[in-house]
């Protein structure tokens, strides 16, 4: 790889790393063609994109990108994959479903809204992660609540003011 290919990889990854908020680093070594292809057409049902990068090229991305990635680019040692998706938790559930079958992916860190995780261990974590529009979808759901039973015991009381002082009343308790 000639010096001009290496900087028009690194600045494609440092354009990849400014464009996206969830980057996961993963270990996929020692999977045979069959396997690999199966876990890159999961990832593509997932919406994750699934490259393996060299260690220093990736590094020099992180640096020269505006995102601090704290203690990730120690872990770029080996083999190193990187996984960039939409929604935080989409990478985290592609591993967590393949090793169901599989002894790897291993998970060397990931990079969510500028929190940093390290180590295989946050798995289990990362793949419970809400994305924003399900936070969103929770907190409507909380907020229509208590909304529509006030309006059913209104509706129930025939909506006279002593009914609605009498629903208001057990609100409160």
């Amino acid at each position: 790889m000639t010096r001009e290919e290496k900087s028009k990889v690194i600045k494609d990854l440092t354009a990849q790393l400014a464009d996206t908020s969830t980057i996961y680093i993963a270990d996929i070594s020692g999977l045979d063609a069959g396997t690999t292809s199966n876990l890159r057409r999961a990832c593509f049902k997932a919406n994750v994109q699934l490259a393996v990068v060299k260690n220093t090229l990736l590094t020099k991305a992180m640096e020269a990108s505006d995102k601090d990635f704290g203690e990730l680019p120690a872990t770029l040692k080996g083999n190193t994959s990187i996984m960039i998706a939409e929604t935080g938790n989409a990478p985290a559930k592609v591993i967590k479903e393949f090793r169901k079958k599989n002894e790897k992916p291993i998970l060397k860190g990931a990079f969510i809204d500028e929190a940093i995780y390290v180590g295989d261990e946050y798995l289990e974590a990362l793949s419970n992660i809400k994305s924003k529009e399900e936070v969103v979808g929770d907190i409507i759901g909380l907020l229509q609540s208590p909304a529509k039973n006030v309006v059913s015991a209104l509706k129930s009381s025939g909506g006279k003011i002593a009914g609605i002082l009498k629903t208001l009343s057990e609100k409160e308790d």
